[in-house]
């Protein structure tokens, strides 16, 4: 009688485990986040992101629901904003944790009263959608009450946190920290970031943009999270990683200008690792 109660929790525990690989996708999600991306609202050129950045590929993978309290760490323009919101804004939440009232560099505050344009031109789109902050030079770091979000999202952030001026020398770790608080016993932390190939031979300042899956990793379980899954959704095997001006060398940026810019074109976006950590109970 034990041995088969010992067999059936493993099994159990087997079930679950790989479940978490592959969450998935109901109906009312995906349905949800076709007409997010159908939408009007968005540009072309965000249009053509999405054959890199494979949005609802990703968020799938996630675990998205519409009916969740989501955070979306430091949303930039909004790019994925513009996916999150209105996927949410008939049953869900959405916090757009950003840069604080004193970003340390010009571009963040043009990237927030990019954000903030959008949202005053589609009140409708954006009606659940809350600004918090994550200003990591803060005494206390709140991006939603403690406890709340079912998912917090980063994309391409976490390599800021190493180079100077970002935040203190610490500035991953509080980073970490805050999501962590934000989640739900149970939550989901989603991960994107440009994959560095060999952790041996990563930039410890990741100037170069790139950071690897084990680092990051690391990170998420110092903060107490524990790794669910990895995705190659967003893997591009084309990418070398090593170009003069970094990362942005490759679109949508381009760094380099017209310099063998058919090239780069040719590449795509980067190769980005793609992380799905859980809270635990």
């Amino acid at each position: 009688m034990r041995t088969r109660f010992f067999l059936h929790t493993v099994s159990t525990l087997a079930v679950m485990l790989w479940g978490a690989a592959a969450p998935a996708q109901t109906p009312a999600a995906g349905a949800a986040l076709d007409a997010a991306l159908a939408g009007q609202h968005r540009s072309a050129a965000n249009r053509a992101r999405d054959r890199y950045r494979h949005p609802k590929e990703t968020l799938t993978f996630f675990g998205f629901r519409p009916d969740m309290t989501v955070v979306e760490i430091w949303p930039g323009g909004g790019w994925y904003t513009e996916v999150l919101g209105p996927a949410l804004a008939a049953g869900g939440k959405l916090y757009v944790a950003q840069y604080g009232a004193k970003p340390p560099f010009p571009y963040q505050q043009r990237e927030m009263d990019t954000l903030a344009g959008k949202m005053r031109a589609a009140p409708e789109l954006y009606r659940t959608v809350t600004p918090t902050t994550m200003d990591l030079f803060a005494d206390d770091i709140e991006i939603a009450p403690p406890g709340t979000a079912d998912l917090v999202v980063t994309f391409r952030n976490v390599h800021n946190w190493f180079e100077d001026g970002y935040g203190p020398p610490n500035a991953a770790d509080r980073a970490f920290a805050a999501m962590f608080k934000a989640l739900k016993p149970g939550g989901v932390l989603g991960v994107v970031d440009h994959r560095w190939p060999d952790p041996a031979t990563e930039d410890a300042k990741a100037t170069n943009g790139y950071v690897s899956e084990e680092r990051v990793i690391a990170l998420a379980e110092r903060a107490g999270f524990k790794l669910a899954a990895r995705s190659d959704v967003n893997r591009n095997p084309a990418d070398t990683h090593n170009y003069e001006g970094g990362v942005w060398t490759l679109p949508p940026d381009l760094a380099l200008g017209d310099r063998d810019r058919a090239k780069y074109v040719s590449i795509g976006e980067s190769d980005r690792l793609t992380l799905r950590f859980v809270k635990p109970q």
